[in-house]
């Protein structure tokens, strides 16, 4: 496996987005500045400026037209992806911390912390063709969980929305009324801050992170625990392979205690398990802080990787990974 090592950012990595193609990374950190790089080689494309604070979540339209990035500076910003011209801004009263479009790109689902005396809240808003017709209403607004929405993705045929945070409970509503369908078990569930979600290729299970120390694997339509990933540091990140039975987590201990470990003691690599079998595989080691990011290029044949370190990984599986000829 070889490595790219991608330095672009200043700051902490957060979250990285494929395009549905494969052909181009969108990575997102705390310096404000999402960035676009070529997906095989690396290479950084450009910069999307105006935020102004750090930038948490990021998602590329199907035809990889459009842009959305959410904000610590209490905003979600539709982009021109070629141009990186701003399209459109929608202003919150509380950081936004997830974003994600429905399949078919006309909605999005954007999430905001609880912030002074505001609770976290799931938005869905409208996207329109034409940017000169887009505005900033909601279409629903969902208030309830406690503590912040770290994730919020769409469900099988946008009829539902998934979300997952600081109070370990993954919960599936309805994303035309906004009522609560289901609630994950708190016995066979999440026992920590559910960090990270990542969906299945065909959508129909997904994978989630936590400070738990696990990763655990949902039917998405039942909220079934279908399997449980335990390593023996907290998971900031997860990923599952489109191609084989692999998923990949990425954590490491917390940042303030990063300075006073040695990098091989601290477990910033990125570990693959066994999907099925729930059996760890191996490991790519190179980050110098927790993994914050990880993503899996929708072609399988290669993944990348986000850290504390400020640095993106893009990792080519070698063919005899897949004991095949690529």
């Amino acid at each position: 496996m070889r490595p790219i090592l991608m330095k672009g950012h200043e700051r902490p990595l957060t979250f990285l987005k494929y395009n549905r193609d494969g052909d181009l990374l969108f990575s997102c950190a705390k310096d404000h500045n999402p960035t676009v790089w070529f997906a095989d080689n690396g290479e950084r494309l450009g910069t999307y400026r105006g935020h102004n604070g750090a930038v948490w979540c990021c998602d590329v339209s199907k035809d990889s037209g459009r842009l959305i990035t959410g904000s610590a500076d209490q905003t979600a910003m539709l982009w021109n992806v070629q141009t990186g011209q701003q399209l459109f801004t929608f202003n919150f009263d509380s950081p936004a911390r997830s974003v994600d479009f429905a399949v078919g790109d006309k909605l999005a689902v954007i999430t905001t912390d609880p912030f002074m005396e505001l609770p976290s809240a799931i938005h869905v808003k409208r996207i329109a063709k034409d940017p000169s017709e887009q505005t900033g209403e909601s279409v629903l607004l969902i208030k309830g969980p406690q503590g912040r929405i770290n994730r919020a993705i769409w469900g099988p045929l946008n009829r539902t929305i998934i979300s997952a945070g600081e109070d370990a409970i993954i919960r599936v509503w309805d994303s035309e009324t906004g009522k609560l369908l289901k609630e994950s078990d708190k016995e066979s569930g999440h026992k920590k801050t559910v960090t990270s979600l990542a969906k299945s290729a065909d959508g129909s299970h997904f994978l989630t992170g936590s400070l738990d120390k696990s990763a655990r694997l949902w039917d998405t339509r039942t909220l079934t625990l279908i399997k449980t990933y335990v390593t023996e540091r907290p998971v900031n990140a997860v990923a599952m392979s489109p191609l084989l039975d692999h998923v990949v987590l990425g954590g490491g201990q917390d940042a303030s205690a990063v300075t006073t470990t040695d990098h091989r003691a601290g477990k910033f690599e990125a570990k693959f398990y066994d999907k099925i079998l729930q059996e760890e595989i191996g490991g790519v080691k190179g980050h110098f802080g927790p993994i914050n990011a990880l993503a899996f290029n929708p072609d399988g044949k290669s993944f990348s990787s986000g850290g504390e370190d400020g640095y993106v990984r893009l990792h080519h599986f070698d063919p005899d990974y897949f004991n095949i000829k690529i």
